[in-house]
């Protein structure tokens, strides 16, 4: 099958073509059989072809299968934010927007804090990632490869360390960078929001220190700055909970959703505290697409497989397995590369280092390929490809999750 005809800027992680996937497993078009630790890179908490959205995507595709929301609104929109805001663990009240993906729910916070605060200045974090699109890119905390040939970004953007037992960056650390940036780089007073990972993805899967962010929470009301949370990644269910903020006891201003939001259908959303979402004149907010009564139909069917029993019950199912496995296999010294366990709940990473604590980009790269020989697919991130992602559905089958698990201690020990 040629691939002429798409961009050779797309990068590839695994050279196959896949053909249908049910829950963890996906088979391509030769037939073989994978099972699937990247999940869509955190799209499919619910699985490939969860039946109740499927269902949900088959009534909905009868009835209606699209309308511009700001032209006419429809059912599904006004059913979906309803469940929606009632599923965010906040007790402000709630409103938001859907739109198309998370990166463009990150777009249109940056326009909700500059029309609520009329300041333009962002402060993000290194290892960050909030999108692709020429804003989003200069919020990301890492050049290569996405802000690499494209000039200048727009901003203001300053970039603080990302305090985190997992990279070793401690709160003390961050403070002190803080407190430089606002004596020597920027006034406080122009600063319109701070936007944070709970738990970084791209970055590898990095849990935020809890301490730092309550500290931040209240320098952010302090200074009348505006906190957005990007849950993109580590929301609906990814952590074991609905949210990963809710383990830091913060209350974020605004939240981004997206990636398992819907199933596997596009979609994502902007939501947070009603008086900022509402301070845009008419006409600010929309989109052609976003919302489209399809994703909508998707995403309530989510909701309803959503419950906190079951969030609880597939994250520790899945993080005990992990975090099991993993003990046996430091214990044993399976590999003289295996690094760290990152993360919390069931989003985890394996890191690879070398014995001097580098990154073994090389073996994770060999580890890639290892494993997708022996039928399972693996996520590299890091800021050096080092570290593995561990993105199975949490409805993963417990006997696919342990198999999937024996495939990678078995790679694991072939390194060289």
């Amino acid at each position: 099958m040629s691939r002429e005809t798409i961009s050779q800027s797309i990068s590839i992680v695994h050279p196959i073509s896949l053909s249908h996937g049910k829950n963890a497993e996906v088979w391509d078009t030769t037939g073989k059989r994978y099972i699937d630790f990247v999940g869509g890179i955190g799209v499919l908490n619910l699985g490939h072809c969860h039946p109740g959205v499927v269902d949900a995507i088959r009534e909905q595709a009868t009835k209606l299968t699209h309308y511009a929301f700001n032209a006419a609104p429809h059912a599904p929109y006004i059913e979906l934010m309803d469940r929606l805001t009632a599923f965010i663990p906040v007790d402000y009240a709630v409103s938001g927007m859907l739109t198309n993906s998370g990166a463009e729910a990150a777009e249109n916070a940056l326009k909700i804090v500059r029309g609520a605060t009329g300041r333009t200045a962002v402060i993000a974090f290194d290892g960050a990632f909030h999108g692709r699109t020429l804003a989003t890119l200069n919020l990301n905390g890492k050049v290569a490869p996405y802000k690499q040939k494209v000039g200048v970004l727009p901003g203001p953007v300053y970039h603080l360390p990302y305090p985190s037992a997992d990279n070793g960056a401690t709160c003390a650390e961050a403070i002190k960078a803080m407190d430089r940036l606002f004596s020597v780089e920027i006034d406080v007073n122009d600063v319109a929001c701070f936007i944070i990972e709970p738990v970084q993805g791209e970055a590898g899967f990095i849990a935020l220190d809890i301490e730092f962010a309550q500290a931040l929470r209240h320098f952010c009301d302090e200074h009348k700055i505006l906190l957005i949370a990007d849950e993109i990644q580590s929301g609906f269910g990814r952590t074991g909970q609905r949210f990963a903020f809710s383990r830091l006891n913060i209350e974020p201003d605004l939240i981004l959703l997206g990636k398992s939001i819907a199933g596997g259908v596009p979609l994502g959303a902007v939501v947070g505290r009603k008086a900022l979402l509402d301070n845009l004149p008419k006409g600010g907010l929309g989109g052609t697409y976003s919302g489209n009564p399809i994703a909508c139909a998707a995403a309530l069917a989510t909701l309803d497989a959503m419950t906190d029993e079951h969030l609880s019950s597939w994250g520790k199912q899945q993080e005990e397995a992990i975090v099991s496995r993993y003990q046996a296999w430091r214990a044993q010294g399976l590999s003289p590369y295996l690094g760290r366990l990152t993360g919390v709940g069931a989003m985890r990473g394996i890191e690879l280092a070398n014995a001097d604590g580098t990154p073994a980009a090389k073996q994770l790269a060999q580890l890639l390929g290892l494993a997708r020989d022996a039928g399972l697919l693996l996520m590299p991130s890091g800021k050096s490809r080092h570290i593995i992602r561990l993105l199975a559905p949490l409805t993963t089958e417990a006997a696919v999750l342990e198999e999937g698990l024996d495939i990678l201690e078995a790679c694991l020990k072939q390194l060289t």
